[in-house]
């Protein structure tokens, strides 16, 4: 299906209007007004794009003022952007590829942390036995901050029984859990307290934080070596305008995250607990088990994402829940799903 606007809570498909509950605009930010009255003056200042490396004799402040908003907002030392969170896990994963020894997945990690010759964490339900035995070497765990048809943070109570002769570095993808979970948004990443030598952050910006980028968090040791990548310096930098604009929609994130939180807790107060709906009330994917649910609402005039992550998967069907949908929205939506 073709649109020829962008789809906020309504989308237009053949010159009708149905209700829309996909997309990865989780703060609703794409149309804010006052959000894009901030892009389109710091595009005035700083121009549409930059294309010069980030080690370039002229340094913008632009990326001062927004890096330093992110890593307060995360609770990191530091950070740096990227043009795409994509970017940021491939840069992850290069720079680990020289510091460890052996990598480990949790569960079906997003592309942009994948790598070979990774092992799984979890062998038939149990531990993977290579991180239980006493050989001294560094270690990567890789993991989404919400894996995918989750609607909670990732179980990291594993990294406790971990042998104490591994050295762990734990690197988690946050696209779908930055601006959303946490206190005002701020992800998991601060909460994580396990015994693990480091811990590494990448997100894209481009779905909770409404601009095209990507961050990565970490100590200010990591950061600075992540500047010293070739694939870093070789590359221009996140759009100076949209970084700077992450500092001066602070006030906006904060007041659009309690937004998403309200439409949550209604959904919560009025949907029928069943089977075919995984939900949970802070989190703002719907996960739908039933496919003849998709259908009785696209009939109701309602479109949610359903889409394949691989080609010979099933179709992924969910619900997204923004801060931008109101009660009509929801009470609609939540009326098809009480009827199954």
């Amino acid at each position: 299906m073709k649109v020829e606007k962008f789809p906020d809570r309504i989308v237009e498909i053949d010159q009708e209007q149905y209700l829309y509950f996909g997309g990865t605009a989780y703060l609703g930010l794409p149309t804010h007004k006052v959000f894009q009255e901030l892009v389109i003056k710091n595009i005035l200042n700083w121009g549409t794009t930059y294309g010069s490396s980030r080690t370039a004799n002229i340094q913008l402040t632009a990326y001062d003022a927004g890096e330093k908003f992110l890593a307060s907002h995360i609770g990191s030392e530091s950070t740096v952007t990227v043009s795409s969170g994509m970017l940021a896990g491939k840069l992850v994963i290069d720079l680990m590829k020289k510091q460890t020894d052996c990598f480990f997945h949790l569960n079906d990690t997003h592309n942009a942390i994948q790598t070979e010759n990774s092992f799984p964490i979890f062998l038939n339900g149990n531990l993977n036995s290579r991180l239980l035995n006493s050989e001294t070497e560094k270690i990567t765990i890789l993991t989404d901050g919400v894996p995918s048809f989750e609607t909670k943070p990732a179980d990291l109570s594993f990294l406790e029984k971990i042998s104490k002769s591994k050295e762990i570095t734990l690197v988690i993808d946050e696209s779908h859990s930055l601006g959303i979970t946490g206190k005002n948004g701020s992800g998991i990443y601060s909460s994580i307290s396990f015994p693990i030598k480091r811990k590494i952050l990448v997100s894209s910006l481009g779905k909770a934080f409404g601009l095209t980028g990507g961050v990565i968090a970490a100590d200010s040791q990591f950061i600075a070596a992540i500047k010293e990548l070739e694939t870093f310096t070789s590359a221009a930098g996140m759009n100076p305008a949209f970084v700077q604009t992450l500092s001066d929609a602070a006030a906006i994130y904060k007041a659009q995250h309690q937004k998403l939180l309200d439409n949550l807790s209604y959904i919560d107060s009025v949907l029928i607990k069943n089977g075919n709906v995984k939900f949970d009330k802070s989190y703002p994917l719907i996960y739908l088990l039933s496919n003849e649910l998709v259908e009785k609402l696209k009939q109701e005039k309602i479109i949610i994402a359903s889409f394949k992550y691989t080609k010979d998967a099933e179709p992924l069907n969910r619900i997204v829940v923004t801060a931008n949908h109101l009660k009509e929205d929801l009470d609609k939506l939540v009326d098809v799903l009480n009827k199954n």
